[in-house]
């Protein structure tokens, strides 16, 4: 039976996400703009092959600084109120930028220091911004939520450097600047109208170092989530060429103006929008890593004829399919990132992919900017269409695990509650949890297998030492022992951070033990609790 796909466009019959669709769709035109205006500040520079990179460098390498506390954040405040307070900052720095250089105090060195604040919000804004696709839509539709968010920058792409085109031929680039400073207006306006039901806790909030710690955990210990990361860096890291250097081929190679780079955004662009609308389809008939492969090898094209043909319509078309090929890598990883995570540790898990696709833009925006200077950014670019073909290669070896995007992740409080003497404090600790099993001999190697993926689940969610031992007085009896750093935590593992599947994984375990499994809780002795 072939289950029909799901229309991109399902999303937009919520009206929370469709008003903030449009209003992001908005500010990405304003972004756009300001991009082609930056850069096209630079282009007369003789030090542009370097310098126009570095554009996308001081934008994106913030998030290498802030992705992480980023994440953090935005799982422990209020992500609407978090995003509003962003946003209107980063309307307060585009708005700085327009008027000094509006006033011609707009140097090389200013701009690239401005355009590095704004980008500090962009990284703050990012995993908040992803993390509350989820409170917007259903798990079925995150895949086409992420087409649509890909659709809306890349629409903006394809419309936004266009206009900023013939602003900056007509008036400079301080109007370009000034409009995306009036663009962050909409989500403000969208953010204070919507209004998120309140989530009763009953449980002690988590501590900032102690959140960033099991984030990282979880990472560690989650092989779907390492996988998808991985293949983010496969990508983004050559591609990152193209970006960095497309305004420089534009100018020497092409010879093209300020509105003739922005078709060449455009059609990048447009080639996106022409993915988002076939990706629904393409995703049920071929899967995720067929896509993954289809998209590296189209971004490779893409790249070798920018490097070789000086040719501005064959370019231009060239740019269309590698559009395309970008959404339909970009959006397969991130809709994969987004349905590989549980509430509690998706924005912490988003930041590690933000961390890892801007990161990898600003320094490959380097990396490719300096291999022009040295040589050509014919080159530069040849070589990294070459990396992009061993990254479509890679998937044979690396593929995406089987089971991505299709956990279920609903949140289970199905631990019983400890029998307790006395109630801990919250940073009492640190928790070492004791479990005896009685397994028949039959079935050791089965349950030495399960209790295997069990131990990524108890680090997942909190455990920072796990180990199974087996008794040497009693037969056919093994002990679990893991530890949790405070009580605290360990009652978010009991409340916020099991999932169904960590239920699963608990019941094949279960499986192979007769009788009912014995759970013992011990805390850490200090001279304050002991007393107790």
């Amino acid at each position: 039976m072939t289950i029909a796909p799901i229309s991109t466009w399902a999303p937009l019959r919520s009206p929370v996400y469709r008003a903030l669709w449009i209003a992001q769709l908005v500010s990405n035109l304003g972004t756009w703009m300001q991009t082609v205006g930056a850069q096209w500040m630079l282009v007369a520079d003789p030090r542009a092959a370097v310098l126009v990179p570095l554009v996308q460098t001081a934008t994106t390498l913030p998030v290498v600084l802030l992705a992480l506390p980023s994440g953090v954040l935005a799982d422990l405040v209020d992500r609407r109120r978090l995003l509003i307070a962003t946003q209107g900052a980063m309307a307060a720095g585009v708005g700085l930028l327009a008027t000094l250089t509006g006033f011609g105090l707009t140097t090389p060195a200013v701009l690239l220091t401005l355009l590095f604040v704004i980008g500090c919000g962009q990284a703050l804004t990012a995993p908040a911004w992803q993390a509350i696709q989820p409170d917007l839509v259903p798990a079925q539709q995150i895949p086409a939520a992420a087409a649509l968010g890909s659709m809306s920058l890349n629409g903006a792409r394809a419309i936004g450097p266009a206009i900023a085109g013939v602003l900056v031929s007509v008036a400079g680039p301080t109007s370009v600047f000034a409009l995306n400073a009036v663009s962050f207006v909409g989500i403000v306006v969208v953010l204070v109208w919507w209004r998120r039901p309140a989530v009763e806790q009953n449980y002690p909030p988590e501590r900032a170092l102690a959140a960033l710690s099991a984030g990282g955990r979880f990472i560690r210990s989650s092989p779907i989530v390492r996988r998808i990361l991985l293949r983010a860096a496969l990508f983004i890291a050559p591609a990152s060429a193209l970006w960095g250097l497309l305004p420089v081929v534009a100018a020497n190679n092409l010879g093209v103006s300020s509105s003739g780079y922005g078709l060449l955004l455009g059609a990048i662009g447009l080639g996106a929008v022409i993915g988002a609308f076939l990706l629904g389809r393409l995703r049920s008939r071929f899967g995720q890593n067929v896509l993954l492969t289809v998209g590296a090898s189209g971004f490779a094209v893409a790249t070798a004829v920018l490097a070789l043909v000086p040719v501005f319509g064959i370019v231009l078309a060239a740019l269309i399919v590698g559009g395309a090929s970008w959404l339909l890598s970009l959006s397969t990883l991130n809709a994969s990132m987004q349905l590989s995570l549980p509430a509690w540790v998706r924005a912490r898990g988003l930041s590690v992919y933000q961390l890892i696709f801007m990161g990898g833009q600003a320094l490959g925006s380097v990396v490719w900017g300096v291999v022009a200077g040295a040589a050509s950014s014919s080159t530069s670019l040849l070589v990294s269409s070459g990396l992009l073909v061993v990254c479509a290669l890679s998937s044979l070896w690396w593929p995406l695990h089987a089971r991505t995007s299709s956990l279920d992740l609903t949140p289970s409080s199905h631990w019983p509650e400890p029998t307790l003497i006395f109630e801990p404090e919250p940073l009492d600790g640190p928790v070492l949890v004791l479990t005896s099993y009685r397994v028949a001999e039959a079935d050791e190697d089965a349950f030495l297998a399960a209790m295997t993926a069990l131990g990524r689940s108890r680090q997942r969610t909190g455990a920072s030492q796990w180990r199974l031992y087996r008794s040497v007085e009693r037969e056919s009896t093994f002990v679990e022992t893991f530890v949790v750093r405070s009580w605290g935590e360990h009652m978010h593992q009991h409340y916020t951070r099991q999932t169904g599947q960590d239920r699963v994984i608990e019941e094949t375990v279960e499986r192979y033990v007769d009788g009912e499994p014995v759970s013992e809780h011990y805390l850490a002795v200090r001279e304050a609790n002991a007393r107790r």
